[in-house]
């Protein structure tokens, strides 16, 4: 069989070398607690600050405003039950978000609503994208936070972040992006975006999987989740994951000084076999926004297939491909994306994400677009199931 074809790059990327390599001294020699104050203890903190540095410069902030996490899903939590807790003494009972978020934000949100929030989820287009009318009804007068994810994960649709975050401030809610998808794909400046928080994830940009980073904008109050220390000013208690936070930031200078020129090679690539695929497979049509979305990912909906039996069949054939989110895989449930922008059930599952990466090449590609035909008619003579409009 052929060299395996890697298309999941929204699930995870592999570690680059650099990363890797920068990672490895704090496993062995540079193995010291950052909050010792002997050399070890000071070899430790001195790594911590330098990726702090990195992180907050490749976003647009100064290195203050970062907290490191254990991921986006623990960056998501902050941001949302923090701040809800920090504010709801102030009589705003509101937190506004989409249908088509990132579990992590969704279920914080429910767990809020536990707590006495009011939870409000606005209305999407056909296409994926925010109904900006929608989202400023459910703002009202007495919006907490509004949490808005900046490229879903599955379809990649981008978000007007900019313009949400300004109705929200003008509502006197305070506005969070999950920016997993979006933070080494495109640029990012937090104060450009006027967002309160942002939340970033390593090894959606190659570094290592377990650390991520919330930006929290200078002066804003949140109340952490985890207690038991003064690590990360108080705002997430534990010892630091040292290696890890410093592949997060190796990995997003790397990914800040190749976003321009990676983007438009991996955007032709996907161009190439959103196309390849369209043109040699009947009864295919692309999911959300051709025109705003990020530029490594298509999602792409095959008629008379279910999107599990697709997947296992590309993976016999060497091409690794999603359904969706990696955090709900496992499930039998239809894409909660796809159903909130009005999409039928069959719809719902039968549809596939492609996501391409740094190793990806044209001669992949076209692979991928001559085995598919193959694999997808074979499934379809499985079943008698008539064509759906």
């Amino acid at each position: 069989m052929p060299e395996p074809i890697y298309l999941d790059h929204a699930a995870t990327t592999p570690v680059r070398a650099e990363v890797l390599e920068a990672m490895l001294p704090f496993y062995g020699p540079k193995f010291g607690n950052p909050s010792s104050v002997h050399r070890w203890g000071r070899d430790a903190r001195t790594a911590l600050d330098e990726a702090r540095e990195r992180v907050a410069r490749c976003i647009g902030a100064t290195a203050d405003e970062i907290c490191f996490t254990s991921g986006g899903t623990e960056a998501d939590n902050i941001a949302i039950l923090g701040t809800w807790r920090a504010r709801r003494t102030e009589g705003r009972r509101g937190i506004v978000t989409t249908p088509i978020e990132h579990k992590a934000v969704l279920e914080a949100v429910h767990h809020a609503a536990h707590e006495g929030a009011d939870e409000r989820i606005c209305r999407m287009t056909k296409e994926g994208v925010v109904d900006t009318d929608s989202f400023r009804d459910a703002l009202g007068t007495d919006a907490s936070i509004a949490s808005v994810m900046w490229i879903n994960n599955e379809i990649g649709t981008i978000q007007p972040i900019g313009e949400l975050a300004a109705a929200s401030k003008a509502a006197g809610a305070l506005f969070h992006t999950d920016a997993v998808q979006s933070a080494g794909k495109i640029p990012v400046n937090v104060k450009a975006l006027g967002v309160d928080l942002l939340s970033v994830s390593a090894h959606k940009f190659y570094g290592p999987k377990g650390v991520g980073a919330l930006w929290i904008r200078r002066g804003l109050r949140v109340l952490p989740l985890l207690t038991g220390g003064r690590q990360e000013r108080s705002r997430r208690a534990g010892t630091e994951n040292v290696p890890g936070i410093v592949g997060l930031g190796v990995a997003a200078t790397i990914a800040a000084g190749k976003m321009e020129s990676e983007g438009s090679r991996l955007g032709a690539l996907r161009d190439r076999l959103e196309a390849g695929i369209l043109r040699a497979v009947p009864g295919t049509a692309v999911n959300g926004s051709p025109d705003h979305r990020v530029p490594n990912t298509t999602n792409i909906s095959f008629d008379r297939i279910e999107a599990e039996s697709l997947l296992i069949a590309l993976d016999l054939e060497g091409v690794a491909v999603s359904t969706g989110s990696a955090c709900s895989s496992g499930t039998l449930e239809p894409s909660h994306v796809l159903k909130a922008m009005g999409f039928n059930a069959h719809r719902t599952q039968n549809s596939i994400r492609f996501s391409l990466g740094a190793r990806n090449t044209d001669a992949e590609i076209d692979r991928v677009i001559a085995v598919l035909p193959g694999v997808v008619e074979k499934l379809r003579s499985l079943t008698r199931t008539p064509a759906r409009a």
